[in-house]
């Protein structure tokens, strides 16, 4: 089922979620509507706050482009991004290894808006499955942002908070109005 993506403005948007404790039927379903809303919406990534859910899970799927990282490394050895895509993670852990890095992001929940911002370059990660397994990665590129970019939002941080201050002043105009439009 295709869920409403909350847009800027929305509360739980800035909630700090709430841990996954049980992984029951009831979860399962929302990660199948999040990576279908995700891939209706053509997002690489979702995470539960945005679609009014304050829990610490979320989806990610940047398999559209396997050049996006130059590598890959799950439990220590090298690995295709193939092999864990969509990935579907809850309280996740991230370790950031390498120099920041400034590339363009956007958000489904701040429509037609994007900005240039600056995130470590390599991250290690521990990313508990739903099967109760943990999958520790190490890697770069767009996956690296994506998880970072769907990790801030399970801490109530929008990649707009990442910003510089010259382009806060610049997106402030465009924030106002989609905040009054929510």
């Amino acid at each position: 089922m295709i869920l409403e993506i909350v847009q800027y403005g929305h509360p739980v948007l800035r909630e700090r979620c709430k841990p996954v404790g049980v992984v029951d039927d009831s979860l399962r379903q929302l990660v199948g509507d999040m990576l279908e809303t995700m891939n209706d919406a053509n997002g690489v990534g979702l995470a539960a706050p945005q679609v009014g859910v304050a829990l610490r899970l979320a989806v990610v799927d940047v398999s559209h482009d396997p050049e996006c990282i130059s590598f890959l490394k799950v439990g220590g050895q090298d690995a295709p991004l193939a092999s864990i895509m969509p990935l579907v993670f809850i309280n996740p852990e991230l370790e950031f290894v390498g120099p920041k890095e400034r590339d363009t992001e956007g958000c489904l929940s701040i429509r037609d808006l994007r900005a240039d911002v600056s995130r470590p370059s390599v991250i290690k990660a521990r990313l508990p499955q739903l099967d109760g397994t943990v999958l520790e990665i190490e890697t770069d590129g767009l996956l690296a942002r994506a998880i970072q970019h769907e990790t801030d939002h399970l801490n109530g941080v929008l990649y707009i908070d990442r910003v510089s201050p010259a382009a806060k002043i610049s997106l402030r105009r465009q924030l106002r109005r989609l905040a009054a439009e929510q």
